[in-house]
């Protein structure tokens, strides 16, 4: 305050990237590679364990893309909530959006999988 004999301090905190954003992009990555082994048990497997094997990593590779994607919307609404400048500020918006598309990607690659063994097997 000028004039006065007292000072206003802000104290600057840096930003900080959002563990959310992160964990969305690691767990989407982990859905990817899940529904990579999800299409080599399809391609591979020519009876009904071959589709029980996909089915199993079917599932696994739906719940870790499924927890990408709500990870990422919910680390998207913690980088744009707004904050006044003594609070933590977080960043990682190209994370958040990275762990929602790689999530997106493992879900239909899995399913994509399963839909594929089922076909080597009927056929």
């Amino acid at each position: 305050m000028p004039g006065t004999p007292f000072g206003v301090v802000h104290l600057d905190v840096p930003p900080v990237t959002s563990g959310l954003a992160v964990g969305s992009l690691v767990a989407g990555i982990v859905s990817i590679l899940v529904s990579l082994l999800v299409i080599c048990f399809g391609l591979a497997g020519g009876d009904w364990d071959g589709v029980w094997a996909a089915g199993a990593f079917t599932v696994l590779g739906a719940l870790a893309a499924s927890g990408a994607i709500v990870a990422g919307l919910l680390g998207l609404r913690q980088i744009r909530r707004p904050a006044p400048p003594p609070s933590v500020r977080f960043t990682g918006r190209g994370l958040a959006f990275a762990g929602i598309s790689c999530g997106a990607a493992g879900l239909l690659l899995s399913l994509l999988g399963l839909g594929l063994a089922l076909l080597v097997s009927l056929a």
